[in-house]
């Protein structure tokens, strides 16, 4: 009797753990737009309600959410690198990726616009006048999605600002944003982090439509067979709805100010 006692007050800690505990919490790991943009705001109330399952939510740069992923510090990770996306899976680390929607990216600057980058559409071109220019350009530094498409629009332009007229700030887009009005100074940014940002920064939209700044999201369930601990069936759970008819209406349905900041591209 005393051992049968034993072993219920034993298993009974064991389910105390944190471990145990955290089966009810998906840890998500994903890029500061879809934070600051407020898209998550919209989207994980619904989904919580639906499963009961609570979202913890970490937004870092695309190559920090993936490194999280590959330390199995979380469960699922939403992020936009294809490149980084598909290296993750095929080295292991993640598994059941599946597309979610897609916005672009545009290069904004002062309204004034010294480079004269104004009104065009081939990004590259936009490059090279803005690193002739001697304006400050603001990278964000961080081995994100929106930082490894800026190197390459960079590469291809074949210069770019001299010295003290690149800053690699190592920040998020909400805050190399901010330091971009604050210093008259270009960037590259996804389209729904300016949405948020626009009234308080005042930067002005001077190039988009370049197909090459086409920026798609995609969703990885962490590999199990890696991480023991990870909540694997969470992160299938979110990954089924957010590609579900349900979740893709929610994504097509964010419109700040009545502007349509995110696409959805499930598969159906």
């Amino acid at each position: 009797m005393q051992r049968r006692t034993f072993s219920i007050l034993l298993l009974g800690a064991v389910l105390a753990t944190p471990l145990a505990q955290a089966q009810g919490v998906i840890r998500l790991s994903t890029t500061t737009s879809t934070e600051n943009s407020g898209l998550l705001k919209v989207l994980l109330p619904a989904f919580e309600a639906r499963t009961g399952t609570k979202v913890h939510v970490i937004p870092v740069g695309t190559g920090k959410a993936l490194e999280l992923g590959k330390n199995g510090d979380v469960d699922v990770t939403l992020v936009h690198a294809r490149t980084l996306e598909d290296k993750f899976v095929a080295e292991g680390w993640g598994v059941d990726r599946r597309d979610v929607m897609y916005n672009d990216f545009i290069v904004v600057g002062p309204a004034g616009d010294p480079a004269g980058i104004k009104g065009g559409k081939d990004v590259i071109a936009a490059f090279q006048k803005i690193a002739g220019s001697g304006v400050k350009f603001i990278s964000r530094g961080d081995n994100s999605g929106t930082d490894v498409m800026e190197k390459g629009y960079w590469q291809q332009a074949g210069s770019k600002p001299a010295g003290a007229s690149y800053i690699s700030a190592g920040l998020g887009m909400g805050e190399v944003l901010n330091m971009a009005a604050e210093m008259r100074a270009y960037t590259l940014t996804d389209r729904a982090t300016y949405g948020a940002y626009k009234a308080k920064t005042g930067l002005a939209i001077l190039v988009e439509g370049d197909q090459r700044m086409f920026n798609p999201y995609g969703i990885i369930a962490v590999n199990p067979a890696k991480h023991k601990g990870v909540n694997y069936q969470g992160a299938k759970q979110l990954i089924e709805w957010i590609t579900s008819s349900e979740g893709q209406a929610r994504i097509a349905a964010f419109r700040p100010e009545g502007e349509q900041l995110f696409f959805p591209q499930a598969a159906r």
